[in-house]
């Protein structure tokens, strides 16, 4: 019996950014409970820092459990942890140095291994292996939580569209090194990790992101590494955006919500396409 296809996309459009935040908190405090009283802790893999920031909104709230966090990083820049282009560094700076998560819960890469790619590529998946293999007997790992960016070409970690690394089916960390923007090496979590997770979120905002968001959302078969991140059953993706970053995208949004399942998935989205549909009907009369 086939598996049954993905759960449509689930779409958020907020007024202002920290509407955004705040709301952001919200989903992540409720995975967290979710994620604790189902296997005892929370997994989350992070993208870059500015991303990162937009987690804030748990600072000093008292319903987190920190020590129950296991922060992963979905790519890395094979650069000295202290640099600028670190995606440790970067969240470091934005929301991970305001947090009490115990430091051996912040899982990095290896700095000793930065001349050589393959090798740092392999350390940081036995790292996932060691994890995940002892409590998840599936293919790939599946994360609590992924928080992903959508990069000017409709990249998200270091997938970027038209390069191999969209075909890798058996590694869950490759390596490149010719990234086209920023430093060229670099390793990342390959596309079926992020669509084995239990939830994908993709956070984006700013007026310079819509003509993407609108791709990404409204043209999926476009196939942009974006539109590909459709985590399997029982995963589910969500889009945060702001109303700029959302100021050109057909796709229906939902009202906000906590969503936990497929079915409440197709639910919602069918919802969100009725009310679309009666207010083109309304403005057409």
């Amino acid at each position: 019996m086939p598996p049954p296809p993905p759960a449509p996309p689930v779409f958020y459009s907020f007024p202002k950014v920290d509407v955004l935040q705040d709301s952001l908190a919200n989903f992540v405090v409720k995975a967290q409970r979710d994620a604790v009283e189902k296997r005892g802790k929370f997994t989350i893999a992070l993208s870059r820092g500015s991303l990162a920031a937009n987690l804030k909104g748990l600072v000093g709230q008292e319903n987190v459990q920190w020590d129950k966090w296991e922060v992963f990083f979905c790519d890395e820049a094979a650069v000295p942890l202290e640099s600028e282009d670190s995606n440790y560094h970067s969240n470091i700076l934005s929301f991970l140095s305001d947090v009490p998560i115990p430091p051996n819960h912040i899982h990095t890469v290896d700095s000793n291994l930065l001349d050589d790619l393959e090798e740092l590529a392999d350390q940081y998946e036995k790292q996932l292996i060691d994890h995940f293999a002892k409590s998840n007997a599936a293919r790939y790992p599946t994360f609590d939580l992924m928080l992903l960016g959508i990069g000017p070409d409709g990249e998200t970690a270091s997938l970027f569209p038209g390069h191999e690394l969209l075909s890798e089916r058996d590694a869950w960390v490759a390596y490149l090194d010719d990234a086209p923007r920023g430093p060229k090496r670099r390793i990342t979590m390959t596309l079926p990790v992020l669509t084995h997770c239990y939830r994908a979120v993709f956070v984006v905002s700013g007026n310079e992101k819509a003509d993407m968001l609108h791709a990404i959302l409204d043209r999926p078969e476009e196939g942009l590494p974006c539109s590909r991140v459709r985590p399997a059953s029982p995963g589910l993706v969500f889009f945060f955006a702001d109303s700029q970053a959302a100021s050109r995208t057909n796709y229906p949004p939902t009202a906000f919500r906590w969503i936990d399942n497929e079915k409440e998935a197709e639910e919602a989205v069918a919802a969100a396409k009725r009310r679309a549909e009666r207010r083109a009907a309304e403005g057409d009369e």
